[in-house]
């Protein structure tokens, strides 16, 4: 069994480091206190020049809910176009209903504006009525995977109803289990799920330089990199379950 690790990146940092590590893949986020909105321009462009590995980008117009109206679709479909031109080889989407479900229709839109790139099914996901339901609607978008948690707050807490997607699923999409998987709990995930691929963020908060100017209240964000010993340690001990 071949396994991937994806890691999340919020940063150019991480995106160097995750890529020295050993990632097989890279979804690129900004705005991680609120779980990842769209990148600008400029980081998209400068991580598809730094990156040799296959990058997806998070399409995601704001924090908050899932549901989104016409002005924040178009914003969906311009940054879509984007990616497509920068070279990008995914995106990372999801939109429901006011009722919990997958909004087929419009991301079946967004979907078709993503071809021939992949797109990845993010953890809105993971706020779904009906999680069974709504693998079948996103197997029938045509999505690669699923980015979940299980519905609870970790991958861990979450790993039996993953398991239970995984086999629903049958192989027909990827399920991915994310949420807080570092090195001390994906072989156990591993184990329990049956899942191929993980999803990472392997986080660290990077100090901030030390300046020599008073600071300001827009300085008072963190910088979120990504721990390169803990992205080996996790690759380390899926190879290790992958020769056993």
């Amino acid at each position: 069994m071949n396994f991937l690790l994806e890691v999340v990146c919020f940063s150019m940092q991480g995106c160097v480091a995750a890529q020295a590590a050993g990632a097989h893949r890279i979804e690129l986020c900004d705005n991680e206190s609120v779980g990842g909105t769209t990148p600008s321009y400029g980081f998209i462009k400068a991580a598809r020049q730094k990156l040799s590995i296959p990058l997806y980008c998070m399409i995601r117009p704001r924090g908050g809910h899932f549901t989104y109206d016409e002005a924040e679709l178009d914003i969906m479909k311009a940054d879509i176009l984007q990616c497509k031109l920068l070279g990008c080889d995914g995106v990372v989407l999801g939109i429901l209903n006011k009722e919990g479900h997958v909004n087929t229709k419009h991301c079946a839109m967004l979907i078709s504006h993503a071809y021939p790139m992949g797109v990845t099914f993010h953890r809105a996901f993971d706020g779904v009525a009906d999680p069974e339901k709504s693998l079948e609607d996103i197997i029938e978008l045509g999505c690669e995977r699923i980015l979940t948690s299980g519905g609870a707050a970790t991958a861990a807490e979450g790993a039996a109803t993953i398991a239970d997607l995984i086999n629903q699923a049958d192989s027909r999409i990827i399920v991915m289990p994310g949420g807080s998987i570092r090195s001390d709990n994906i072989i156990s995930i591993a184990e329990k799920t049956g899942a191929t691929e993980f999803h990472s963020s392997a986080k660290i908060f990077l100090p901030n330089e030390q300046l020599s100017y008073k600071s300001a209240p827009l300085d008072a964000s963190l910088n979120v990199g990504v721990n390169e010993v803990d992205v080996k340690s996790m690759l380390a001990k899926l190879s290790a379950l992958h020769d056993v």
